[in-house]
């Protein structure tokens, strides 16, 4: 039986996860303020706390023209299709390493690790031949090709520890009542991923929807920006940095993750405590 926490120590984790929450939130507290600010408030050395008599102005630039919601677009095409595709293939390999035994199978793991510690910017010249040579520069599909070699090392292993944190006996005891392998996996094994193929796949989404320096690299032209490149547009070496839209359209940049993180969030918690770094 374990012992019951006193009562200072509760206080005092209390406190701590308070204070930790304010650091973690008050950057986006303060992107969320400056937005509604001019910008003669923006670079003023007094802190505006509260946007009282603010306005929509840095929301009206963000929408001048369709660049935003073109951008939007793109964003979305490349994010979604990247994690649909990163998960198929994530999904098959986990399984295979966590419930067979192949020759190989340990240093394919290694590899994985490897693989994850190597810079992306060492690989922007043979990434960018290999799309120009294929003719995707500028495409969604080529984009998404190169996102899915990013995020697919860490999704295989991520999911890796979920199937590992299932029991093979389940499957093993739905075959004794007749059904077939196949049968038994997705019926009482593929039911108790879904936790963790949600909880892997929004860190998936997060990780393609923020990236910048490939898709900067690939989508050279203006109307197959990103967000993140489109967002690098409000800063000019004329007029310098119009803080104000970039804090606008970081907020809305931020809303669809938000939506998205609402949607899933039961799934992901229940994922997140169910296994993930077992096996």
């Amino acid at each position: 039986m374990s012992r019951p926490v006193s009562r200072p120590l509760r206080v005092t984790a209390n406190v701590v996860g308070v204070i930790a929450f304010v650091i973690a939130a008050f950057p986006v507290y303060w992107m969320v303020n400056s937005s509604f600010l001019d910008r003669n408030e923006i670079r003023s050395p007094v802190p505006t706390w509260v946007p009282f008599g603010g306005d929509l102005d840095n929301f009206r630039t963000v929408f001048e023209g369709d660049q935003f919601l073109n951008a939007m677009k793109v964003s979305l095409m490349v994010t979604l299709l990247t994690i649909v595709v990163a998960l198929a293939f994530a999904f098959v390999a986990a399984v295979a390493v966590s419930r067979f035994r192949f020759r190989g199978r340990m240093s394919f793991i290694v590899t994985l690790l490897v693989i994850q510690m190597i810079p992306v910017e060492g690989l922007f010249i043979s990434q960018y031949k290999m799309l120009e040579t294929m003719d995707l520069l500028n495409t969604v599909v080529g984009l998404s090709l190169v996102y899915v070699s990013l995020v697919l090392p860490f999704t295989i292993w991520t999911l890796r520890g979920f199937v590992a944190g299932v029991p093979y006996e389940l499957e093993e005891a739905a075959m004794m009542d007749g059904c077939s392998r196949t049968q038994a996996f997705f019926r009482i094994t593929f039911p108790l991923l879904a936790p963790g193929l949600v909880a892997t796949g929004v860190f998936g989404f997060i990780q393609a929807w923020n990236e910048f320096t490939l898709a900067l690299v690939v989508m050279t032209r203006e109307d197959q920006r990103t967000l993140p490149l489109w967002l690098s547009t409000f800063t000019d070496v004329n007029r310098g940095t119009d803080w104000g839209g970039i804090m606008a359209g970081s907020t809305l940049i931020a809303v669809p993750v938000i939506i998205f993180f609402l949607i899933v969030q039961g799934r992901m918690v229940s994922g997140l405590t169910s296994g993930a770094v077992k096996g």
